[in-house]
């Protein structure tokens, strides 16, 4: 079988066992002898599907109960498999697929201001109040930040890690008491209510999501914090005034790529002359690539994951200039194993609120970023942005101290 010769050549260290609808065994790599992991396949199409578009044919024949994994979690055989593919693709035949899928994706990928709340609403604003049960779930019981946390080497809960992430990012803006600050995309507000407490700045937070603004400021006025923190259901487009502070965490990911250029020109007209701008974005470290295609269709639909250089360039049109970047390495795998725990424990109360179909949909969005973000090439870029030199330190020690 061709799919069994692929796995054959991908399996470098370890092994799985595939076996086909047929019940006909197939030894891929050098699976353990004890309890080795095997793959059941219900369905006889999905020896040439798994072969012809992996990338979406997997994870749909997994939601639709088509394919079995005995003698390991999916995380744990995602984890292996992915660690064997390193960056390779999986079949020549993908690739044909992914061709003509990033074709598409120049086409659909204009998130003009209405398209984008729709996106938007499609993740953050699923199933109404059962959405907010969803999130409770498995984020932070502190914060309720949805991205990537930061990982000491003694930080031992996702809590204190998405502490140490606040921390670390106000560091970087060097915020003055009573500055004016812009944050762009604000999830549930978490973020502003801390760095307002702890730097009595005034915050305006933005976002597209209906459930995420009407949480921020029900959240504002139970914490008394409603003069200072103010949270707009708008687009970064119609925003205007001048701010002193300015910051984006795991929103870029939405703009678009035909939207860069406006998004750092808008950042360039809000952001005052001596301003600092703190950009933290999910990115790839090789060549840009078409969007995961199971990832746009069922998770974020119009979400890209930028290279550095396409970052880079539309921020150098502006005249905008990049004081410092840093690169964070596995500190978004941590994140989302803590996330993947948490909802896996609740599952049976997440299935209550949805259906089986959608855990499993929402167990390989985490499993597989999870992966990726382990042995493939994502990473997490933050940089500090600034309009004039002497907005920038010398050195990093601000930061660290």
């Amino acid at each position: 079988m061709l799919l069994a010769r692929i796995l054959s050549k991908i399996y470098k260290k370890d092994g799985i066992i595939l076996i086909d609808a047929n019940g006909q065994k197939y030894i891929c790599g050098s699976p353990n002898q004890e309890k080795p992991i095997t793959l059941k396949l219900l369905k006889n199409n999905l020896r040439w599907k798994l072969v012809i578009d992996p990338e979406i044919e997997f994870p749909e024949a997994y939601m639709r109960n088509e394919i079995i994994i005995e003698n390991a979690s999916l995380k744990e055989f995602l984890m292996q498999l992915i660690k064997n593919l390193e960056r390779r693709e999986v079949s020549s035949a993908s690739f044909v697929s992914k061709k003509i899928f990033q074709f598409f994706r120049y086409l659909s990928n204009f998130n003009l201001p209405g398209k984008a709340k729709k996106n938007v609403e499609h993740h953050y604003d699923i199933g109404g109040e059962r959405g907010e049960r969803l999130y409770d779930i498995f984020l932070d019981k502190t914060h309720r930040l949805y991205s990537c946390a930061y990982w000491k080497d003694d930080t031992k809960t996702l809590e204190d890690a998405q502490q140490n992430k606040i921390d670390h990012i106000a560091k970087k803006l060097n915020i003055k008491k009573g500055q004016k600050i812009l944050e762009v995309g604000c999830g549930w507000g978490g973020m502003a209510f801390e760095i307002a407490k702890k730097h009595g700045c005034e915050i305006t937070g933005i976002s597209l999501s209906k459930n995420q603004i009407n949480y921020c400021r029900s959240k504002a006025k139970e914490l008394g914090l409603d003069n200072q923190v103010k949270f707009e259901l708008a687009d970064y487009r119609e925003i205007s005034g001048q701010f002193d502070r300015i910051y984006s965490v795991g929103m870029f990911e939405h703009v678009g790529k035909k939207f860069y250029n406006t998004f750092f020109k808008s950042i360039n007209k809000l952001l005052k002359k001596d301003g600092i701008f703190l950009l933290h974005t999910i990115g790839v470290v090789n060549k840009p690539t078409p969007p995961n295609k199971f990832i746009n269709k069922y998770i974020f639909p119009g979400g890209v994951c930028p290279s550095f250089s396409q970052i880079i360039e539309p921020i150098e049109k502006t005249g905008l200039i990049v004081a410092d970047t840093e690169t964070l390495i596995r500190h978004y795998d941590k994140t989302l194993e803590n996330w993947l725990k948490r909802f896996l424990d609740k599952k049976h109360l997440i299935k209550d609120l949805f259906d089986e179909r959608f855990v499993k949909m929402w167990e390989f969005y985490l499993a597989s970023c999870a992966a990726a973000f382990r042995y493939r090439d994502l990473v997490v870029f933050q940089l500090q942005i600034v309009k004039n030199f002497q907005s920038a330190h010398r050195t990093r020690d601000y930061i660290y101290s």
